[in-house]
C-alpha cells in the first residue's frame, strides 16, 4: 500500500491538553502520525503536501469514548460496528470502547476476539472492548479475566446489570489488579431500582411513575469504593449521576483509593423535568412520558447536574463518556415503564458538552481534556494526544456553528434521542484516524473510510 500523501492542517486553533497546547498553528501529518507542529518551511516534506485550511476551526486530538454500546454481537438491529463507528467519526470520536452486554455476552476470549476481528473489517475508528466480570453477566461466577485480558480486554464490567454479589466484586478487583485492568460496575442497588422508571422526586410524584432514589446509586458505589480500598484494586466509576456520588468519589480519592470516574453529557445537561415534557423551543417539543428520556441511571435534578459540572472542573470526575445506547424504534415505542433505557449519543455529545462552554460553566480547554487525554488515561489507551510521533487521530470542529438535531440524519442506527429538533452549537467538520480521513462533513461519502 502506497504511503499517504503528507497533510498540513493550516491555521486552526490547536488545543491539546496533553501538552498544554492552546494557540493558532499548523499541524503536519506524515505516514499516519503527527510529524510536526508549526513546521518551518524547510521541514515540509518534499513535493506538495495536501493542505487543509482550518482557519476559524478548532483542531484537537480525536475524542475518546470509553463507554459505548456498539451492540455486537447479537443486537445488530440496534447498531453494527460499521454504523456505530461511522457515528463516532461524525461526532469527532476516533476511539470507542465497546461494552460487553451483548448476545452472547463478551465473557470469553473467543467472543472478544471475534468482535475485534469484525472491527478490523468494518470499523472506521479505533475500537477497544470491555470484558464481562461474570459469566453471562449473571453475577454468580467470575469470567476468565486472564483470558479476556490476554485477548485484549481493556477492563471488566457487567454494565447494564448491577453486580450485587460483594464477594464476587472483591474477587474481580483482586484478580483484575494483578492483570493491570480496571473494574467497573453499574452502580445501582438492584432492590431499590426494581420496577423503577425514573428518579424519585417531585417530578416522579407528579407523573405517577415508579421511581428510585439517588441513594440506589450511592449505596452501591460506596460498597464498590470500600472494596477497591480493601483490595488496593483499580476501580472506574461509570456514568456517575448523583451529587452524593461525587462526594463519595472525592473522599475515596482523598484516602488514596485507586479510582477514576466518568460522567455522561446527558447527566450534565438534562434533568428529570424533561420527562414531564418540553414546550420550548417549538422545533423540539417533547410530550410528557416520551420514552426517549428514559435512561439508566436516570436523569436527576438540577442540583445533581451542578455538582457533576463542579466535579469536572475540580478534577473529582476525570472524563466524559457518552454511554451511547442505540435502540430500535420498537424498543422505545411502548409504555414508559416498559421502554428500553438509553440515548444514542455519539453524534450529539460534542454539542452537549459545548453547551457548558457557551454558558461559561466549563472552559473550552477543560472540555477538550475531558473528551481526549482524560478518558485515554483512565484505561491507558494510546490516544488523546497530538504529541509528535503519536497516531494522527485528529478532530476538527466549529464550536459556534449552529445545527438542528435531526435523528433521521444520524449515522447510528439508533435514533433514540430526546434532543430531536433542538438547536445546538458545535459541528464536526473533519475526523482523521491514523491519518486517514474518515469523516468529511462536506463529502457525500462522509463517514466512510478513505485513504
Amino acid at each position: 500500500m502506497a504511503p499517504r500523501q503528507p497533510l498540513v492542517i493550516r491555521g486552526g486553533h490547536l488545543i491539546d491538553p496533553s501538552q498544554k497546547l492552546d494557540r493558532i498553528g499548523d499541524l503536519m501529518i506524515e505516514d499516519g502520525k503527527i510529524s510536526a507542529i508549526d513546521p518551518p518551511a524547510g521541514q515540509l516534506p518534499l513535493g506538495e503536501p495536501t493542505v487543509l485550511d482550518a482557519s476559524g476551526l478548532v483542531v484537537t486530538p480525536g475524542f475518546v469514548d470509553i463507554h459505548a454500546h456498539l451492540r455486537v454481537p447479537g443486537f445488530e438491529y440496534k447498531e453494527t460496528l460499521a454504523s456505530g463507528t461511522r457515528a463516532a467519526a461524525a461526532g469527532g470520536f476516533t476511539t470507542v470502547c465497546a461494552m460487553p452486554n451483548t448476545n452472547p455476552v463478551i465473557d470469553s476470549r473467543s467472543v472478544l476476539e471475534a468482535v475485534l476481528e469484525q472491527a478490523t473489517e468494518q470499523a472506521v475508528v479505533n475500537v477497544y472492548v470491555h470484558g464481562a466480570i461474570s459469566i453471562g453477566q449473571e453475577g454468580v461466577q467470575l469470567a476468565e479475566l486472564g483470558d479476556l485480558s490476554d485477548a485484549g480486554a481493556i477492563g471488566f464490567t457487567d454494565d447494564g446489570i448491577p453486580l450485587a454479589n460483594s464477594k464476587l466484586m472483591r474477587h474481580a478487583l483482586e484478580y483484575a489488579t494483578q492483570l493491570g485492568r480496571p473494574v467497573s460496575n453499574h452502580a445501582e442497588d438492584p432492590a431499590l431500582i426494581a420496577g423503577a422508571a425514573m428518579h424519585e422526586g417531585i417530578i416522579s410524584s407528579r407523573l405517577g411513575l415508579p421511581a428510585a432514589p439517588r441513594q440506589a446509586e450511592e449505596i452501591m458505589l460506596s460498597r464498590d469504593l470500600l472494596l477497591a480500598e480493601l483490595t488496593a484494586g483499580r476501580y472506574h466509576c461509570i456514568h456517575v449521576s448523583s451529587g452524593g456520588s461525587v462526594d463519595l468519589i472525592k473522599r475515596a480519592k482523598d484516602r488514596g483509593v485507586n479510582v477514576t470516574a466518568e460522567v455522561t453529557p446527558h447527566h450534565l445537561t438534562l434533568t428529570d423535568a424533561l420527562i414531564a415534557g418540553r414546550t420550548e423551543p417549538v422545533s423540539a417539543t417533547l410530550p410528557p412520558y416520551d420514552t426517549n428520556t428514559k435512561v439508566a441511571p436516570p436523569l436527576r435534578e438540577q442540583a445533581d447536574c451542578e455538582a457533576l459540572i463542579k466535579a469536572l472542573a475540580d478534577g473529582t470526575i476525570d472524563c466524559i463518556a457518552t454511554d451511547h445506547a442505540p435502540h430500535a424504534l420498537h424498543d422505545k415505542d411502548v409504555e414508559f415503564a416498559d421502554a428500553a433505557v438509553g440515548f444514542t449519543a455519539l453524534e450529539t455529545a460534542l454539542a452537549s458538552v459545548l453547551s457548558l462552554v457557551h454558558t461559561n460553566q466549563l472552559k473550552l480547554a477543560t472540555a477538550i481534556e475531558l473528551l481526549t487525554v482524560g478518558p485515554a488515561q483512565c484505561y491507558g489507551l494510546p490516544a488523546g494526544t497530538l504529541k509528535l510521533g503519536s497516531p494522527a487521530d485528529v478532530t476538527i470542529f466549529d464550536p459556534d456553528e449552529e445545527f438542528i438535531v435531526d435523528p433521521t440524519s444520524f449515522h447510528s442506527r439508533g435514533k433514540n434521542t430526546p434532543l430531536a429538533g433542538l438547536p445546538m452549537h458545535g459541528v464536526v467538520h473533519h475526523t482523521f484516524v491514523n491519518g486517514a480521513h474518515v469523516y468529511d462533513r462536506s463529502s457525500p461519502e462522509s463517514g466512510t473510510l478513505s485513504a
